[in-house]
């Protein structure tokens, strides 16, 4: 009977762009679960991989640090990881240090600091093709001899060495490596000095130049980093972006909206319960079908942000965006945060631990969700496809698109404007100075594009099944009873607690131009901004059961002005929170002041920009 192994845990330790994640990856595969820590909204990954010997791996990614002294909420939680210091972790019992072959240098500062915490550690030094591409020279057993660990070269993308570095942890763990005294404390700055020293003897020891160097990420750097190209291909990007998640969707929207069409016709044909029916027809597949539809959408948006980010550009926007930024109170660092938030504000303001500043990074969190976030996809496209024209402007754009990426661009452009105001409100120190290695380029892993796509899809149907569902059979209630009384002479919608709850809160929303249908939509939209769409999908499909006029977008022309649709849209470019987002930011700021201060003034915002924008429609006769 063969010996069952106990297993071990492995924690994956590097620096950022060091292709930890992608290691990670090639490891674990599929078994790999996403969480996070107890007590922090840090993200926590893990997979299960079995050894050479048969033994069950569990493998820890770790955020990307340079150092155990932690400087963000990413990095504490990495060195405590690392020190067994984190409540209800087991701590690890091998460190594999993650390094880009290419670039040793801040790596082995780390790796020191990694040996001296006592724990049995294998160095990885991934990219190792692009290292001999370049023809750079690593004296592996002299710089294993020196750092006291052993190494093993990867190539994370093509599974290179994987093999390998199993074999390497089953031996350490089979030779009784066990961890040894933690020496690691809090270095001083001459200590930062001295291993800084070392880590630069190290490299010139055992490290030859490469005999041809990277000339390409020069050459491309001088004209994306160009301040005026730069920008300018930047803008480009980023308006083919807009006009790609209108163009290239459409296809896949028009079948998903077709397949929901037939789906409900079907129910008429097989559900004569007009009760029963009406809350399938109207109530889950006009609720739910009206948000799947726009999936395509989200994924588009996805891929250009995961493909640019694995390219090695999302660092390049960073420094391009830095001056700019600076200029509104922002830090350079806040672009990625602020360009994630354009997929959904959550992870854009947790990836604000980025940000070492308390003061630049509560401010990032208070700007974050102007971005666009894809939550309001559904309804821009909705109340743009109601009323703008799909016509070209030069022949070449969709007017739609246009329309789209402006108003993109008004929530950037009134993120860096609030983030001015708050700075000289909250405090007016000095922003710090932009740091940030830029990473090489790289060609992105086809598999990682696809895993990361096929993970966002299942979180945006996820999410469609926990929280739009419910709320529609929810609204689905509300607005099916009670029941009219007799001799009731209008729509039976208008009877039911839905239209009460509707007709009492519209005199405060009729200042700038919203019915009672859309005064309704905004209080389920507080659990998730695309529910507005399904509770107008859902409103009005119940109000027009006897009479259905088509599509919603073709129903709210019907029954909105083009002023209430603009109104609407403004609305939306600063609509309040949704209640996660909110939750969010409390657990970020450990405090509700913040969550308070960034809801009253979004519908301040949001209320002040659809009143001007109903009454300047009104007075230019689009009422």
């Amino acid at each position: 009977m063969s010996e069952v192994l106990s297993p071990a845990r492995v924690a994956l330790v590097g620096n950022p762009n060091s292709g930890k994640t992608a290691l990670f990856n090639a490891l674990t595969g599929s078994r790999q679960k996403v969480a996070n820590y107890a007590g922090v909204t840090v993200e926590r990954k893990e997979g299960v991989v079995v050894s050479p010997a048969g033994r069950n791996l569990f493998v820890l990614d770790l955020p990307g640090t340079y150092s155990l002294r932690a400087r963000s909420p990413d990095e504490v939680v990495t060195r405590d990881a690392v020190l067994g210091r984190l409540a209800g972790e087991v701590p690890p019992e091998i460190v594999v240090c993650v390094a880009d072959a290419t670039n040793l240098r801040l790596v082995l500062r780390l790796a020191m600091e990694l040996k001296q915490v006592g724990r049995p550690m294998v160095l990885a030094l991934n990219m190792y093709d692009i290292a001999q591409r370049q023809g750079l020279r690593i004296d592996l057993e002299g710089l294993s001899r020196e750092i006291g660990a052993p190494i093993v070269t990867t190539v994370a993308t093509r599974k290179r060495g994987i093999e390998e570095l199993l074999k390497q942890v089953d031996g350490l763990i089979e030779a009784g490596h066990l961890a040894a005294e933690n020496t690691w404390r809090e270095p001083n700055a001459a200590e930062i000095r001295k291993a800084h020293a070392e880590a630069q003897r190290l490299v010139r020891t055992y490290v030859r130049p490469p005999e041809h160097p990277d000339t390409w990420t020069g050459r491309i750097d001088s004209v994306l980093l160009h301040p005026v190209a730069g920008l300018v291909i930047l803008l480009g990007l980023l308006f083919l972006m807009f006009q790609a998640v209108f163009t290239w969707a459409t296809p896949a929207m028009d079948g998903i909206e077709a397949a929901f069409a037939a789906l409900g016709a079907f129910v008429g044909d097989y559900i004569p319960n007009p009760l029963l029916h009406s809350l399938i027809s109207d109530g889950l597949i006009a609720g739910v079908g009206s948000v799947l539809v726009f999936l395509p959408q989200i994924l588009i948006l996805f891929f250009f942000i995961i493909m640019l980010e694995d390219l090695g550009y999302m660092s390049r926007a960073a420094f391009l965006m830095d001056k700019i930024m600076g200029g509104a109170g922002l830090h350079g660092r806040a672009f990625i945060p602020l360009l994630s938030s354009f997929a959904c504000a959550i992870p854009g303001i947790m990836s604000t631990r980025v940000i070492d500043n308390k003061r630049d990074r509560i401010t990032t969190i208070l700007v974050a969700p102007l971005m666009t976030c894809s939550a309001r996809i559904p309804v821009y496209t909705l109340i743009i496809g109601a009323f703008i024209p799909n016509t070209k402007v030069g022949g070449a754009f969709s007017l739609q698109g246009l329309v789209m990426f402006g108003l993109y661009a008004s929530g950037i452009l009134s993120a860096l404007l609030v983030s001015f105001v708050i700075r000289r409100v909250f405090w007016r120190s000095a922003v710090e100075p932009f740091l940030m290695e830029l990473p090489t380029y790289k060609l992105p892993d086809p598999m990682n594009v696809v895993r990361n796509l096929g993970l966002r899809a299942k979180m945006f149907i996820s999410r469609a099944g926990r929280i739009i569902l419910p709320l529609m059979i929810l609204i689905w209630v509300l607005s099916t009873f009670p029941y009219p009384p007799e001799g009731a002479t209008g729509p039976a919608i208008d009877y039911s607690f839905a239209g009460m709850i509707g007709h009492a809160i519209q005199p405060l929303l009729a200042p700038i131009g919203f019915n009672w249908q859309m005064s309704i939509a905004l209080v389920p939209g507080m659990a998730a901004r695309e529910v507005a769409v399904a509770t107008l999908g859902t409103v009005y499909a119940v109000g027009d059961a006897e009479n259905n006029v088509g599509t919603l977008a073709s129903t709210l022309a019907g029954h909105w002005s083009l002023a209430t649709g603009l109104s609407f849209l403004a609305w939306y470019v600063f609509a309040p929170q949704c209640a996660p987002t909110l939750g969010v930011v409390k657990r970020e700021t450990n405090s509700w002041v913040w969550p308070a201060v960034m809801f009253g003034y979004m519908v301040t915002l949001a209320y002040a920009a659809s009143f001007v924008v109903y009454h300047a429609a009104v007075a230019l006769g689009a009422g």
